[in-house]
């Protein structure tokens, strides 16, 4: 109940609290960075959805169900949905995915071919910003002076500071996908006053690394205890989840090497009490959120109560196309024909690996046309049945319930594992006992004697496909734009080809570079 009751906030957030964040109302115009009621936060009640509204926008693309009333202008609010943002920047460009569809400039991501004027790269942009803005309203309403003169006292005051920290992570967690994907970008906290007609700075990577680095290391003495707040909410784990991403992708955002603090946030996680769920598939279900000790940091869906044809809904439907039986298997009244995958990836499984599950029939391994869904394998792996074969919520099976995890364990006994590999001071027995453990979930019946860096690769892709990471690791190898690693129809070549490094950032959107004199634009671009 605790569960749904936070879904029904943060819907309720999304539909009834439009005073507490603007939007962006065309590509030319910077994220604005809100407006708030001078009473809103004198009245602690009015906190728990002021934060619901920053958890909601992670999960809604628009002020109305389904993406309406979209935050972002011009791009509609189910493509521009903060995962589905996340997916198409980080798996549609790799070997893990490609789509069907010709929307506007959105073939050329697989191609690896866009530039600056792409609607769904500036989707994605602002998305993170609008993020960060309704985090900064809030913070900038629960400051200590602010709850000492709004009388926020007792319980009441210690539960603001919760909420506070959250906001902090929340924050932090955009910047980072910023960081990671654009490099730079403007630098907006609290501090900057809504309404300001002065444009933001620029900050560059390696000061973003260091803000974001400060404030997850603020937060990761201020929010709950692990595994003892509400679920779906930030607590001190999620922080020590980015904390651990960060530093293992360090080399690349700033030079510097954090292979040993890798280790020791992902050691307090470990030692946090997660574990892993029994059964792989169940990861990805309907009711995911029940009996999981894996989820570190999820977003939260739900059929009913946070319709979006983005997050889960769009995870179920998206793969689902020709033959496939879409009732029956994915628990949907029907597929869109879009998402498949490319034969490397398919080549990164044995046949006794549960996690390669791919739907062949009628589907040919090579592709020939990218815009053909029969043109690939299908990937099976969410859907909106329950762990019991029940149908989601949805009546009319339309939108899904899965939650998608942005931190689970799996991911952090990898980062575990590479770390060590890379001279952190883990324990190579203990790295290979966690992966052996992955590999034992997924079927294998023997275990590896060793492992090195290259194994890991593929093991995050084996284990953590499709969940918004492979762009990332990729990069973090030195194999996403060089001929080190190709794929079909990388660089719009069918058997694959190198593209310009300058491709490991996104170019900032062309529009803000011009409303913004601050920002440079990436090289390349």
């Amino acid at each position: 109940m605790i569960r749904k009751n936070f879904k029904i906030i943060t819907l309720s957030a999304v539909l009834g609290l439009l005073s507490l964040t603007s939007c962006v109302k065309d590509l030319e115009q910077e994220p604005n960075i809100g407006m708030t009621s001078s009473n809103l936060f004198s009245d602690f009640s009015n906190y728990p959805n002021a934060l619901a509204k920053i958890y909601g926008g992670f999960a809604n693309g628009g002020q109305e169900a389904n993406g309406g009333n979209s935050d972002v202008g011009g791009i509609d609010g189910n493509f521009s949905q903060y995962t589905r943002m996340l997916y198409t920047l980080q798996e549609l460009p790799t070997d893990e995915a490609v789509i069907a569809w010709n929307d506007g400039n959105l073939h050329t991501m697989h191609k690896m071919t866009w530039d600056s004027s792409n609607e769904f790269i500036a989707g994605a942009y602002y998305r993170f910003y609008i993020q960060i803005a309704t985090s900064n309203e809030f913070l900038r309403n629960v400051t200590d002076d602010k709850l000492a003169s709004n009388n926020i006292t007792g319980a009441n005051l210690t539960e603001a500071k919760y909420m506070r920290a959250e906001a902090r992570f929340l924050r932090a967690l955009s910047y980072y996908y910023v960081l990671d994907l654009f490099g730079n970008g403007p630098f907006v906290d609290e501090s900057y006053l809504p309404g300001s007609v002065t444009p933001p700075p620029r900050i560059a990577r390696a000061d973003l690394f260091k803000f974001v680095e400060s404030e997850l290391l603020a937060v990761s003495d201020e929010l709950r205890d692990a595994r003892t707040g509400q679920y779906a909410r930030a607590d001190k784990a999620a922080a020590w989840a980015l904390l651990a991403k960060l530093y293992l992708n360090s080399k690349v955002y700033d030079g510097s090497d954090h292979n040993n603090d890798v280790i020791t946030y992902c050691n307090k996680i470990i030692e946090a009490g997660y574990g892993l769920k029994s059964k792989y598939e169940d990861l990805f279900l309907a009711d995911n959120d029940l009996n999981n000790p894996e989820f570190i940091f999820p977003i939260a869906f739900d059929g009913v109560n946070t319709q979006t044809s983005g997050g889960s809904t769009y995870m179920v439907h998206a793969p689902v196309g020709g033959t496939m039986p879409a009732e029956s298997m994915f628990g949907v009244a029907g597929g869109w024909g879009g998402l498949r995958t490319t034969s490397a990836y398919v080549g990164l499984f044995t046949s006794n690996d549960k996690r390669g599950n791919f739907y062949t029939d009628g589907q040919t391994l090579e592709i020939n046309d990218l815009g053909s869904f029969n043109d690939g394998y299908a990937f099976v792996k969410y859907k909106n049945l329950t762990s019991t074969g029940a149908f989601g919520k949805d009546a009319a099976k339309n939108f899904c319930d899965a939650d998608i995890p942005l931190f689970r364990l799996a991911d952090v006994y990898l980062m575990y594992a590479e770390a060590t590999l890379r001279g952190g001071n883990g324990n190579l027995t203990t790295a290979l006992g966690y992966v052996n453990a992955l590999r034992t979930r997924a079927g294998y019946t023997s275990s590896l004697g060793s492992i090195n860096l290259d194994f890991i690769l593929d093991e995050r892709g084996r284990e953590l496909g499709w969940e918004m990471t492979r762009r990332t690791d990729l990069i973090r190898y030195g194999r996403f734009t060089t001929a080190a690693k190709l794929w079909p129809w990388k660089g719009g070549v069918k058997d694959g080809t190198a593209v310009a490094d300058y491709r490991n950032l996104y170019p900032i959107p062309a529009k803000d570079i011009i409303a913004n004199r601050n920002l440079i634009q990436n090289p390349g671009y």
